[in-house]
């Protein structure tokens, strides 16, 4: 059978021997690569209406996201929300916007912690390939298995850039892969590494954060609120685990830092649409703090590995505002781990442990 295999630089000729090799005449084969996808998740293109409707589009239709029956939310979404809401996202990402590279901060930020995990990680196993990928926007899942793959990576280790499980995030990713898997004829071998809400590398990690950006400061806060992203109430009462995860960061955070619990406490942002989701709600709890008479607050958000919208201008801007607005002083919002020398020890940690048996990295 004739048949043209197109490879790059990193394919290896598999030629014939008497160790029983391939056939003579057998076309080149890009093998024995080991690949490293962390993906986050997502960002559009632009700010634009039309970049962000896709954007929009794509993460509002993923029925993990949004449970609600398919054809009513159909309408919603299509005939409402992106009617009204890219331009008014828009406005809000242009307040974050990457001018320099044309890009949202989480594409930045994710792009620089895959190369510095293959500056640090990949001169230790010369088969290891790192790579990454946004579960909504660019680069896709599936595009990037696939390069990964071109480049001879017969096992890809998946990494979802969350440290508490939940259906709406870590399990999306899995999907996304498994979706692009289904319509390989060879498939690499796939692992997912798990979530590490008490990883004590990464409960370190947030523990040298605050201490650190607190020192920077000449004033103290009367207490620090742990903000984390929310999801409905009805996805936790159907048994998403999510809630759970959250708070025994949090718990061990303060363990850590030696806080009692009033002086870290934990709250759920970013809601969308009008059901209930967890709680207590952070811009309603940043707006009662104020008028109970706080004058000085700090806010981290551990569920984030990279800095993105809901971070810079949810919490930083928004909750900053209201803070300010309702009779607050002195408002301070502590940055992502990011790519950090922190941030970056505690991927490397997660990492190492799931390649194990795969690779040796000491």
């Amino acid at each position: 059978m004739n048949k043209t295999v197109v490879v790059n630089e990193a394919s290896v000729a598999l030629t014939p021997g008497p160790d029983g090799g391939l056939p003579a005449g057998h076309p080149p084969v890009a093998f024995g690569k080991i690949g490293v996808l962390i993906v986050n998740l997502g960002t559009p293109d632009g700010t634009d209406y039309w970049s962000m409707r896709r954007y929009l589009k794509e993460f509002l239709s993923d029925r993990r996201v949004i449970e609600v029956n398919r054809a009513l939310w159909w309408f919603l979404l299509n005939v409402v929300i992106l009617s009204r809401r890219p331009q008014a996202k828009g406005k809000d990402y242009a307040t974050i916007w990457n001018k320099e590279r044309n890009e949202g901060p989480l594409r930045t930020i994710t792009r620089a912690q895959s190369e510095k995990l293959s500056a640090s990680l990949g001169p230790l196993d010369g088969r290891l390939v790192f790579d990454w990928a946004m579960r909504y926007g660019n680069p896709s899942v599936a595009s990037r298995i696939e390069a990964l793959q071109a480049q001879g990576c017969e096992r890809i280790l998946l990494v979802p850039l969350y440290p508490q499980y939940a259906a709406a995030t870590s399990a999306t990713v899995c999907d996304a892969a498994f979706d692009a898997l289904k319509k390989m004829r060879w498939q690499p071998v796939l692992r997912v590494a798990p979530h590490w809400p008490d990883e004590p590398a990464y409960i370190e990690a947030l523990a040298n954060s605050i201490t650190s950006e607190l020192g920077k400061l000449d004033w103290e806060p009367e207490l620090m609120l742990a903000s984390f992203h929310g999801i409905p109430k009805e996805y936790f009462e159907k048994g998403d685990p999510y809630h759970c995860y959250c708070y025994k960061t949090v718990r061990l955070l303060r363990e850590k830092l030696g806080w009692p619990e009033e002086k870290l406490r934990l709250t759920f942002q970013s809601r969308f649409g009008k059901a209930e989701w967890l709680q207590p709600y952070t811009d309603k709890t940043v707006e009662a703090l104020a008028k109970s008479g706080v004058k000085r607050l700090a806010v981290i958000t551990p569920g984030f590995v990279a800095d993105c919208l809901e971070t810079l201008e949810e919490i930083g801007g928004e909750n900053a505002e209201i803070f300010h607005h309702n009779g607050g002083e002195k408002f301070h919002f502590i940055e992502c781990l990011n790519d950090t020398p922190d941030g970056m020890a505690v991927l490397e940690t997660v990492i190492r442990r799931e390649l194990k048996g795969w690779a040796e990295l000491g």
